[in-house]
């Protein structure tokens, strides 16, 4: 359809633009909490098959990795099997992956089954951001961004609040279940709630046509640098996170994964604070806020450092202020950076998800170790040491000229 007789964005107030809102807040919600369900078990997987923590951790690593590379297929996909089927199918089959997981018998099968649940889990994430950017009117595109990156926010929230508590009554194994079922009421409303998309036309991708689509996105300078944010912002949190678990555990805490759990609350706080950096990036640019988002990230990594518990989960707090900030801001940069290259939306999503979640894998991995070698204090300067280096980057991209913004 030509571009100029493309329907208008939908604008915030709309009838449309609220079922998009509930639907990918719902969407992200449960993704995430699938994702990231065994995250709060870390320390009762490790018992239950006599683990180490870096060995533990693998349940949420293998998860992302495989996640990051089928996204990488599943972006392309999208744009011929349309962007609402792919959000569709992969929310119905990562529920289902996600129960069969719960009656995993073995460690390798559990890892087996993470793995599948990356795969299948691909589908939401990979095209969400492209979703909006083509269905929404440009000028609230940060704003419906912020909202999504919400809904993850308050899915990984959620996840660890459902796996804690049902793992103090009933095991690892109905908390893992509970998740299942949680996206599988996910799905079911996002199948009923979300518009069908209507400025986006399948189109088929020849195999030279895309490889060029890839290059451009893979080797602009501005998008690169956006990756590497990903990449660093996303290890260093599911490193603390991972480790923290852990921590929380120990004296002089000694918490039950039940009440470990609660800290995620802190999770609510970095909703608010994604939809908030997405209004101002709106007012005031890009460029201007991610190097803010960033140095409050760092406010609250030195912050967790303290011993008391309270001033832990204030530490907490403003890490995940931060970190959801400056992700929400910059997954929205992507995706108008890449307009602004060319075509390839939904590529560059999928470019800068893969960094993201191969951060995830990598650098939570890494924690693990870190947390055995060092305690706390190592795993704090591991991930200070990443966000310095995203902090950089996103100096770096205030001086790219032919930013969009």
């Amino acid at each position: 359809m030509p571009t100029d007789q493309l329907p208008p964005g939908h604008l915030p107030g709309s009838a449309a633009y609220r079922r998009i809102s509930v639907a990918l807040f719902l969407a992200g919600l449960a993704t995430f909490a699938m994702i990231y369900t065994t995250q709060p078990l870390l320390p009762e997987l490790a018992r239950a098959f006599r683990l180490s923590p870096a060995a533990a951790s693998l349940s949420v690593s293998t998860t992302t990795f495989a996640l990051g590379i089928a996204m990488l297929l599943v972006g392309p996909s999208s744009e011929v099997l349309g962007r609402t089927r792919v959000m569709h199918l992969s929310l119905f089959a990562s529920s289902l992956v996600t129960v069969l997981t719960a009656l995993a018998p073995t460690w390798p099968v559990l890892l087996v089954l993470r793995t599948l649940l990356g795969v299948a889990v691909a589908g939401l994430p990979a095209v969400a951001v492209a979703y909006l950017r083509e269905e929404v009117d440009p000028s609230a595109a940060a704003r419906a961004a912020g909202l999504y990156i919400g809904g993850t926010a308050l899915g990984g929230m959620a996840g660890r609040f459902v796996t804690g508590g049902v793992a103090d009554l009933a095991g690892w194994h109905w908390a893992i279940a509970s998740v299942g079922l949680l996206g599988l009421g996910c799905a079911v409303t996002v199948r009923l709630m979300l518009p069908p998309s209507r400025k986006f036309a399948p189109t088929p991708l020849p195999a030279a046509e895309l490889v060029a689509m890839t290059r451009r996105m893979a080797t602009d300078p501005a998008l690169l640098a956006l990756y590497g944010i990903a990449f660093c912002t996303m290890g260093a949190f599911v490193s603390a996170f991972n480790a923290m678990g852990f921590r929380l555990a120990r004296p002089p805490y000694s918490l039950s994964l039940g009440v470990a759990g609660l800290v995620f609350a802190v999770y609510a706080l970095g909703s608010v604070a994604s939809a908030r950096a997405g209004r101002l990036a709106d007012l005031r640019g890009v460029r201007a806020v991610v190097p803010v988002t960033l140095l409050i990230y760092l406010a609250g990594l030195a912050v967790t450092l303290a011993v008391p518990l309270w001033l832990v989960v204030a530490g907490l707090a403003v890490v995940s202020m931060g970190f959801f900030a400056t992700h929400g801001v910059a997954s929205g940069w992507v995706a108008s950076r890449a307009t602004y290259v060319g075509r390839g939306t939904a590529q560059a999503t999928s470019l800068y998800m893969f960094a993201y979640y191969l951060g995830s894998s990598v650098c939570g991995t890494v924690a693990g170790a870190a947390w055995s070698c060092g305690g706390w204090p190592l795993v704090v300067a591991w991930c200070a040491g990443l966000v310095l280096v995203a902090a950089a980057l996103a100096v770096w991209l205030r001086r790219v000229p032919t930013l969009a913004r």
